[in-house]
């Protein structure tokens, strides 16, 4: 049977059951859950017959679900059908900051909670975003690439840009916009600017950022960096009538998610010289095809979603995850909960579950 992983001795009609495909964060995760004696965990992966798949899914309690799109079909996304498949459900577990493969509205309305690993990787992230920022500005991408090709080769052709004392734009500044608004201050004197709706002003100036609007940020930064979610009110939130408003010499960066930017406004924004140049880790469709129009840009650097993925942040996801699991399982309430309007009706379902087998 594919029915693999960390099983602990419980009798299955007493043990409390978790589930993933294909993989976890990290082995950090694997260890943890198997030190829990009630705790069965089953690994399943993209092609297990469907038998095997529904066997557990009719008995688990927490999914272990991929934060990235691509990794698991979307009829294992926990949509409203995946839930009524998994009737004991309590709580869908991300593997990262993302939850692009939950619907958290259906998970509330069912009462099961639903967990990210936010701020595991902030430093990852952040770090990724600077770098992104640096290599435009002093244009290493290009420099990289010519050297390869060419011997003579017109240095003046290939003047770049400081960063020191610019203005940097961080849209969502929650654990890596703040993260990379310090950076950024207090390495390169940056003065930061900030736009979010859920953040109030006295908490961006414990980070150093100065809250603005929307339509300020776009013109008054030379650097925008996206560090939001992806939801309903961020969904390309820099469209062609964005990228407009950005000065002609700005950078766009975005680590954040697939969908928040127009890919063929960015496109036709640095093409027309809206804007100077972009980096990019995220994408609609992840990877991208190798013939985008984006990738055949020498002003774009881009990256294949790799800006958390250090050895570090992938053993925090993994353990931090695991950690919520056990928590959420034995009754507790998370550090990490997307969805608390969940909660009531969760501790209901939890002790029908648990003080009455």
């Amino acid at each position: 049977m594919s029915l693999g992983g960390v099983m602990s001795d419980t009798p299955l009609n007493f043990a409390k059951t978790v589930y993933y495909f294909n993989r976890v964060s990290h082995q950090s995760y694997l260890k943890i859950i198997s030190e829990q004696a009630d705790i069965n965990l089953y690994k399943l992966t993209n092609d297990s017959p469907q038998d095997e798949v529904e066997s557990v899914m009719m008995k688990a309690h927490a999914y272990q679900i991929d934060s990235t799109r691509s990794a698991i079909p979307q009829k294992y996304w926990a949509t409203e059908e995946l839930l009524l498949r998994n009737p004991n459900l309590l709580v869908v577990s991300t593997s990262g900051a993302g939850f692009d493969t939950v619907d958290v509205d259906a998970c509330s309305r069912a009462g099961v909670l639903v967990v990210n690993q936010t701020g595991a990787n902030r430093e990852a992230v952040a770090e990724h975003a600077l770098g992104l920022i640096l290599a435009l500005s002093k244009r290493i991408n290009e420099t990289d690439r010519i050297i390869r090709k060419e011997k003579n080769i017109d240095r003046e052709k290939f003047i770049g840009d400081e960063v020191a004392e610019k203005i940097l734009g961080i849209v969502g500044i929650g654990n890596t916009g703040s993260t990379l608004a310090r950076m950024c201050s207090l390495a390169l004197r940056m003065r930061i600017i900030a736009f979010d709706p859920y953040v109030d002003s006295d908490t961006m100036k414990t980070s150093g950022a100065q809250k603005v609007n929307f339509e300020e940020l776009l013109t008054l930064a030379d650097y925008i960096s996206v560090n939001c979610p992806l939801n309903k009110e961020t969904r390309n939130l820099f469209n062609a009538e964005a990228f407009k408003k950005m000065k002609s010499d700005a950078y766009f960066v975005s680590t954040a998610r697939g969908g928040i930017h127009d890919e063929e406004a960015l496109f036709n924004a640095l093409v027309e010289g809206s804007i100077k140049a972009a980096g990019l880790d995220v994408w609609v469709e992840e990877p991208p095809e190798i013939d985008h129009k984006l990738l055949s840009l020498d002003n774009v650097i881009a990256t294949p979603h790799t800006a958390g993925l250090t050895h570090s942040a992938r053993e925090r996801l993994g353990s931090w995850a695991a950690e919520q699991v056990i928590d959420v399982l034995n009754g507790g309430k998370p550090a990490r909960l997307i969805n608390p309007d969940a909660w009531q009706l969760f501790e209901k379902r939890y002790h029908c579950l648990f003080d009455n087998p």
